[in-house]
């Protein structure tokens, strides 16, 4: 299961309102001129004014971290909300000074099979994947603990993706990352910002609009957006219930097993002990019962009294399976099984896993998670990286200007 960290998306006309603000010194209170501002996650960025000032004339309704950088100073953000009303912060920015940590960053190379890890699984696998790079390696620090085989980066500033299948520049400011191959744990969060890259030329620019639109489809924000609007089936999505049960007895089996090979690792092994072995290989520590029906709306979702919130919420975990879209060709592994069914289901499809780490998890207007670490996601999903990285003010076309799938390979 891997954490997911992210993406929106706005579909049709809503709630617009003005955002503004100044960024000051913490200390002194002085505005600081010409400081960058943006909205995490978002095309919407920003420059102060030599009075320290900034203005957002349209920002659409959402939660959303406000975010401000300066040479110098260490990154603060703010959270707010956007409705109707006009909004108005003020960021306090703290100076860094001088850290020795900074002079242990810069004397300390990373190895290139470290930072090749890193970038793989930051990154991703997917075609799209392989056509994001990073501008700037030298200000990404990559570690790996020996002990534990965590695998951590973090950078100095921010690290820069230049994304050349979705014609994003992606400023990736307060990279927390995180993975350990040993229980195939992997996450990472910040708070970015895109910028959109000039076309060399109109092929160029439908080509990214196609290519936006693939990453769009069937993914984790699109099926964010179903379930707010209540249009899970009609975007072409199937829900269904995974039951997962801890084996409480696997730690004893399995520790029977282990002491009895290491007593006899070559043998003999009596008829009963031969036994008993097979039986203690077939154990595993969980196991998981998927029930086919698909889920009905209410079972996936709870809106408000006041119906000014809508959550994300199911019992156990959730399969979500998209179709008419053929999965990345690289994703190299059989779609799991969607169990019995009285018709055929389409062989274009893309299966995922969700998992709630709190009871609910509320889903905003622009589409995003108001706590994108209260779920977590896996398979398909949890494939998906970088290179399907979308902003959340990215608006995609309509049903009927949708451009074909980039993906027309079905998965073996």
């Amino acid at each position: 299961m891997v954490s997911c960290f992210w993406l929106g998306a706005l579909g049709g006309a809503r709630a617009q309102a003005s955002l503004s603000g100044v960024v000051q010194d913490s200390v002194t209170h002085q505005p600081l001129a010409f400081a960058s501002v943006f909205l995490a996650n978002t095309t919407l960025g920003a420059t102060t004014t030599e009075q320290g000032q900034f203005e957002f004339p349209k920002v659409p309704a959402g939660t959303y971290n406000v975010v401000g950088s300066y040479v110098g100073y260490r990154l603060a953000k703010q959270s707010v909300t956007i409705a109707r009303a006009p909004q108005q912060v003020t960021l306090l920015l703290g100076a860094t000074g001088n850290r020795l940590g900074e002079v242990v960053v810069e004397s300390t190379p990373n190895k290139p099979e470290d930072y090749q890890k890193f970038t793989e699984q930051f990154l991703g696998r997917t075609a799209f994947s392989d056509q994001c790079r990073i501008t700037n390696p030298k200000d990404v620090v990559v570690f790996v603990n020996d002990s534990t085989k965590d695998l951590t980066a973090r950078a100095r500033k921010f690290v820069q993706i230049d994304n050349d299948a979705l014609g994003y520049r992606v400023k990736y400011y307060g990279l927390r990352f995180a993975s350990n191959d040993e229980d195939g744990s992997l996450s990472f969060y910040g708070e970015p910002v895109f910028e959109e890259m000039t076309p060399r030329d109109e092929a160029q620019r439908r080509q990214w609009a196609t290519n936006r639109a693939a990453a769009y489809i069937g993914s984790f924000a699109h099926f964010l957006k179903s379930v707010y609007n209540n249009r899970v089936k009609a975007e072409g999505y199937l829900t269904q219930q995974i039951t997962v049960v801890e084996n409480h007895r696997f730690e004893l089996t399995d520790s029977l097993r282990r002491t009895l090979l290491a007593q006899r690792p070559d043998g003999p092994f009596s008829k009963a002990e031969q036994d008993s072995l097979k039986k203690w290989a077939r154990a595993v520590p969980v196991s998981a019962t998927l029930y086919p029906a698909d889920r009905p709306i209410d079972s996936l979702r709870r809106v408000s009294a006041d119906r000014q919130h809508t959550y994300l919420r199911f019992t156990g975990e959730l399969q979500v399976c998209h179709f008419g879209e053929a999965p990345d060709p690289k994703y190299g592994k059989p779609m799991a099984t969607l169990g019995p069914s009285r018709k055929p289901y389409p062989p274009l499809r893309e299966v995922s896993r969700l998992r709630l780490e709190a009871p609910e998890a509320e889903i905003q207007p622009n589409g995003s998670l108001l706590n994108p670490l209260d779920v977590s996601a896996g398979e398909y999903w949890g494939f998906e990286k970088i290179g399907e990285f979308l902003p959340l003010n990215y608006e995609p076309p309509t049903a009927a200007a949708l451009p074909a799938p980039a993906h027309t390979t079905p998965n073996p």
